[in-house]
């Protein structure tokens, strides 16, 4: 019996100290913002395409933002340039659907996108569309104006 309740301190002891053990902490760095704007040439529908292709970059570790821009066949991509890089966004879009059907570049120009501020002053969608105003100064509105 004696025997017995020393094995049992004594595990009882090593669990003790063993879950004491300080865990190291995990050098995080900060979130280094990065945006991109890619050319994707293959796409042939809004949903099933460029919904898609969006999906899955906005579930891609390392991506922050993804906007798809069916008609003008753009994707603005916001990400952590800590964890991914536009190289690898390159490579995860050609990816897609085995590899054989997008094609994403570098976009030098990129696509126009409006805050959602923006569009309610901007863009009434309702069945009364507003104009811009002339004095407007919003980014949605310079592109309007030419």
């Amino acid at each position: 019996m004696r025997t017995k309740n020393i094995i049992l301190n004594l595990a009882v002891i090593c669990l003790i100290i063993a879950g004491c053990k300080k865990k190291e902490k995990q050098a995080t760095l900060p979130v280094e913002k990065a945006q991109v704007a890619l050319n994707i040439s293959g796409m042939t529908c809004e949903i099933g395409c460029a919904k898609t292709i969006q999906s899955k970059l906005s579930k891609k570790e390392g991506v922050l933002d993804a906007k798809v821009v069916f008609a003008d066949s753009i994707a603005t991509i916001e990400f952590d340039a800590n964890k991914t890089s536009e190289k690898d966004l390159i490579a995860f879009v050609n990816g897609i659907a085995g590899g054989d059907m997008y094609k994403a570049s570098i976009n030098k120009k990129e696509a126009h996108s409006c805050t959602e501020k923006c569009e309610k002053e901007c863009d009434n969608k309702s069945a009364t569309k507003m104009e811009c105003k002339k004095d407007c100064k919003m980014a949605c509105c310079a592109d309007k104006k030419s």
